[in-house]
């Protein structure tokens, strides 16, 4: 029996890109011998300090709210749980376009069979040690220059490779899921290799 290899992907819920790239990664799992497993990154402790436009300034500070429910969840009901809840807000922010507020806290956490009083975490600092632990497990091997999504995955040599993206949209399903993986991580497990890209002419598209 072939053993399952680890993949971890970081994200923030309020990125549509990282949104997009978690669900090809769950069709990956399906066509690979890959298990993903899913941690919190906060773009909100990405930018802290950071000179930013006004409105990119509001997202940062709603931002704050969603990832801290998500640790709280994690620490009290594990990864299996954290994974779900990310489904669930997903879907109601990128697909649902809810604002970043307690009822769509409240409305996720409900989603997933978990006690809303969770959605307290978001005005809460009591979980941000833990936040800002998970976000610099994540980043630490790909730099403060990306925000998510950040993966790490097997490498060639037993080790691991760690990088931002890929950016795609919409994610592809099935074996053309599996290829992208295939070739995303060849070009991930090269010694020196650091970008290929384009130019972005299609916003997320959430098929």
């Amino acid at each position: 029996m072939t053993e399952r290899a680890a993949v971890d992907m970081w994200f923030d819920p309020l990125c549509p890109w990282a949104w997009i790239t978690s669900r090809w990664l769950l069709e990956v799992e399906q066509v690979r011998d890959l298990d993903i497993h899913f941690h919190v990154m906060s773009l909100s402790v990405l930018n802290e300090g950071r000179d930013l436009p006004e409105k990119y300034q509001d997202l940062m500070r709603n931002g704050w709210g969603p990832v801290r429910v998500c640790i709280a969840v994690e620490q009290a009901h594990g990864a299996q749980a954290l994974a779900e809840l990310y489904t669930a807000m997903g879907t109601r922010i990128h697909l649902g376009k809810e604002p970043l507020n307690r009822e769509m806290l409240v409305g996720a956490l409900t989603d997933v069979g978990l006690d809303p009083v969770l959605a307290d975490a978001a005005e809460s600092t009591a979980y941000d040690e833990a936040l800002r632990a998970s976000h610099e497990a994540g980043m630490r091997p790909v730099g403060t220059e990306v925000g998510t999504p950040v993966i790490h995955a097997p490498g060639p040599d037993g080790g691991r490779v760690a990088f931002f993206g890929p950016v795609i949209t919409p994610a592809p399903k099935g074996e053309a899921a599996g290829r992208l993986w295939d070739g995303v991580l060849l070009v991930a497990g090269t010694p020196g290799f650091y970008e290929l890209k384009r130019t972005r002419e299609l916003g997320p598209i959430f098929d």
